[in-house]
């Protein structure tokens, strides 16, 4: 995938993006934590017959961040629409894991024909009680602090602990991906942009526009995701118009990562029954 990469400015981003392939347009959007590497397995699949546009999100992986304020869920879904629109890509359909399963519903209130969207175990849902007030506050607090992101980014790249924390997704990864994920927790700089991401990160708006979405969307929820229940994805498609939900058993919260073929075929099947004739 190193061949397709390259860095793309634009305001107020540079954005690294990765590109291959020709035909229909598929947008990948990785989730909080992760970069394009997340798609190492399932982009050269769907680049075989598709044009696959891959983006680090503002502050991780190798795109930057220029203003905390704009690392929320608006903000970013205006940044990357303004990304798009200077390159002229107009996306085909919209894949979207965890978090960015909710900037792909965002980015398609700013497209004017709403492309399609896949979710990947989409984050959809904001956390109730006092979680709903105490997550945010914590990890605006952590995000002040100058120094948090090299104590996080040195206590959290041992390999035991990467381990650990990614068997609580419920999914498996070979020694590669553990590599992957190691080198960019190891990273104060994407550990710090994944901060703000949460310092920021507010859907209740989004959510409670889930009955007005124009697009077609299709949940994908792994049985075994130990980071987003199924019952998230099942209660935002009974508010999504049209919206349906596959359930894809023995896969955890990277299904994307442990079963690319079962995610491409989903993906193109759910473009093809939404293209216009």
């Amino acid at each position: 995938m190193r061949a397709a990469s390259r860095i793309v400015r634009a305001r107020p981003n540079d954005w690294h993006v990765q590109v291959a392939g020709a035909g229909p347009t598929v947008l990948l959007l990785h989730g909080a934590g992760g970069a394009t590497q997340s798609f190492r397995h399932l982009f050269p699949l769907l680049a075989q017959d598709h044009r696959t546009i891959a983006v680090d999100l503002p502050g991780q992986g190798f795109t930057t961040l220029h203003s905390r304020r704009r690392a929320g869920l608006d903000p970013m879904a205006q940044d990357l629409h303004t990304l798009l629109a200077q390159e002229g890509w107009v996306p085909d359909v919209i894949v979207g894991h965890s978090a960015g399963a909710a900037l792909a519903l965002r980015l398609a209130e700013h497209l004017p024909d709403a492309p399609p969207i896949v979710t990947i175990n989409g984050a959809l849902a904001e956390f109730g009680g006092l979680a709903g007030w105490a997550f945010p506050m914590m990890a605006k607090l952590l995000a002040m602090n100058p120094l948090t992101p090299l104590m996080v980014s040195r206590m959290s790249s041992h390999p035991d602990r990467v381990r650990d924390l990614l068997a609580t997704t419920g999914s498996r990864l070979d020694d590669a991906g553990l590599a992957l994920y190691r080198r960019l927790v190891a990273d104060p700089h994407h550990v710090d942009g994944v901060l703000a991401m949460m310092a920021e990160w507010n859907l209740k708006g989004l959510v409670s526009r889930l009955p007005a979405a124009r697009s077609r969307v299709l949940l994908l929820a792994g049985e075994n995701d130990g980071t987003v229940p199924i019952e998230v994805s099942l209660a935002a498609a009974a508010r999504i118009p049209g919206a349906t939900v596959r359930i894809l058993p023995g896969l955890g919260h990277l299904a994307h990562e442990e079963a690319p073929e079962v995610i491409a075929t989903a993906i193109r099947a759910h473009l093809g029954a939404h293209t216009p004739a």
